[in-house]
């Protein structure tokens, strides 16, 4: 009989790209499969985190965090850095350090032949959207993925949540922004505030405040 080789596959992608402030939060997941046909029963019913309310997003990362058969990790990214170097290369910069640490984690666990196919990029890496890596990593870039692709749609999931967490967070130290509700995103109260209180350190300042 055949020996199978473990493989895994890894999916990233990111939540608070066009948010006048917070993080850009980057999260990814990584599945381990016997074979390309199997999969895990908990990923089949996964939807888009867009497409999830607030409770069923929170629902969905306790199923992910937790389960024995999932590692995942998460990455943030702050408007210093997003000030520095742009929301792209930013959202980008996640997404290689949360490969890494997924990476580090899953080789850790794979046998040496596992560990040197996976570090030669022989495993699935699959990203959403406008998300990259740098041009040694084999990966793919799936527009839509987080609609398409299970182990997307749960990183999707992880970095939503970790960054509405953030929010809440940040709203208890600034709390005349209303973090808590809008997240950061340039809705009409966001934009009243920032007129009203100037910007927090925490603002994006390569945003643009105005048009409100």
């Amino acid at each position: 009989m055949s020996r199978q080789r473990t493989k895994w596959i890894i999916g990233i992608d990111e939540a608070g790209r066009g948010p006048l402030a917070g993080p850009v939060v980057v999260g990814g997941v990584a599945v381990k499969i016997q074979d390309k046909k199997q999969n895990i029963k908990v990923l089949r019913h996964i939807r888009d985190s867009k497409k999830l309310s607030a409770k069923q997003r929170e629902e969905w990362f306790s199923i992910l965090t937790k389960h024995p058969k999932i590692e995942y990790a998460v990455v943030k990214v702050w408007p210093k850095v997003i000030d520095r170097i742009n929301i792209a290369q930013a959202a980008n910069l996640g997404a290689y350090r949360v490969y890494k640490k997924l990476n580090n984690v899953t080789s850790r666990q794979s046998s040496k032949s596992t560990r040197l196919l996976f570090e030669r990029g022989r495993e699935h890496t699959l990203l959403d959207g406008s998300l990259y890596l740098p041009g040694h990593i084999l990966y793919k870039t799936i527009i839509k993925g987080d609609e398409k692709i299970p182990v997307i749609s749960a990183a999707s999931i992880i970095a939503k949540v970790t960054r509405d967490r953030t929010m809440r967070r940040l709203h208890k130290k600034y709390p005349q922004y209303g973090f808590d509700v809008h997240k950061g995103y340039g809705t009409e109260l966001h934009r009243k505030m920032i007129k009203k209180f100037g910007r927090a350190e925490i603002h994006r300042k390569s945003f643009k405040m105005s048009s409100a």
